[in-house]
């Protein structure tokens, strides 16, 4: 019996488009499946614990992970990110001119968190130094984890001037150009090595651990004394939990140093070497007298008198 061919072709219409829908569908989910893994964050694919030395430990305010939870990445993982590449001549770790190639922290911050404009980054390295970026810093300078040097593995990197190894990472900015100045203190870079941690943290919660206590803290003297401290002295010097450690002296220390005397606090500042011999602290020659007094006002505002408006 032969079919008329209306109801023939009718048939074929019907059955090409249910295979168009099915085909659509498929399609749809192999997009929705691409993005989602496009958009996973990278902290999502790390392990709980190093497994070798070049895992980059990632922690802070990472979204879904319970707090004080350590993640790391590979370093295959941050190779398999978007990758810069530039020459650099001024960065201070280099005796001359040197091929970075990285990921740049604003692009490693999306990867992390899915919003590069909402965090700060804090690189912690082994010796208890931190290097802070804040947005302002991000775009101003747009700092670079360094995955490789002069195309070189972190094995074969130069050594810094003391013979210590400078991996297993680093950050460095292609031509960093101060963004700013106050008084005798300008925009430094903030290239720290021996990276082993980066935290993703609220801006605003790092800053309040220093932000300047008692009646005077809106100043201009102490607020000029606050910027300083904020970019210098919290690398290496404490506030509770938030900055650096290395220096071994928390921010109550300076506060009563600056508050007890002020002449040896700014002299300290000036020439730690001068007040004692065996100080690692570099000492901040260009720092004049104006400066090392905002810095002593702005870390006076810590003391008990201070806080309290009492004289």
């Amino acid at each position: 019996m032969k079919l008329p061919w209306r109801l023939i072709l009718c048939g074929a219409l019907v059955l090409w488009g249910l295979l168009g829908v099915m085909n659509l569908r498929d399609a749809k989910a192999q997009t929705t499946g691409g993005n989602a893994a496009a958009q996973k964050p990278l902290y999502a694919r790390l392990g709980w614990k190093r497994g070798a030395a070049s895992d980059l430990e990632i922690g802070g305010d990472l979204p879904g992970t319970p707090a004080h939870t350590a993640r790391y990445a590979t370093r295959e993982q941050l190779l398999a990110l978007p990758q810069v590449s530039f020459t650099v001549t001024n960065d201070a770790n280099f005796r001359g001119p040197t091929e970075i190639s990285g990921v740049a922290l604003d692009e490693l911050l999306h990867a992390l968190t899915g919003n590069p404009e909402s965090e700060m980054v804090v690189a912690v390295c082994s010796d208890k130094y931190e290097g802070h970026y804040p947005r302002d810093y991000v775009a101003a300078h747009r700092p670079v984890l360094a995955l490789k040097i002069n195309g070189k593995d972190p094995a074969d990197w130069p050594k810094f001037a003391t013979g210590a190894d400078m991996g297993p990472y680093l950050i460095s900015s292609a031509d960093f150009k101060p963004s700013f100045k106050i008084l005798s203190h300008e925009d430094e870079p903030q290239i720290p090595w021996g990276v082993v941690r980066l935290e993703i943290r609220s801006e605003a919660v790092v800053y309040d651990a220093i932000r300047p206590r008692g009646p005077n803290a809106d100043s201009r003297g102490v607020q000029e004394g606050y910027r300083i401290a904020q970019q210098n002295c919290f690398r290496c010097h404490n506030s509770g939990e938030q900055g650096g450690m290395k220096a071994q002296r928390p921010w109550t220390v300076l506060a009563t140093w600056a508050t007890a005397s002020p002449e040896y606090f700014a002299a300290y500042v000036h020439d730690p070497k001068s007040k004692n011999p065996k100080a690692e602290m570099e000492g901040f020659f260009g720092y004049d007298a104006a400066t090392l007094n905002a810095l002593t006002r702005y870390f006076q505002t810590f003391s008990e008198g201070a806080k309290s408006g009492k004289p």
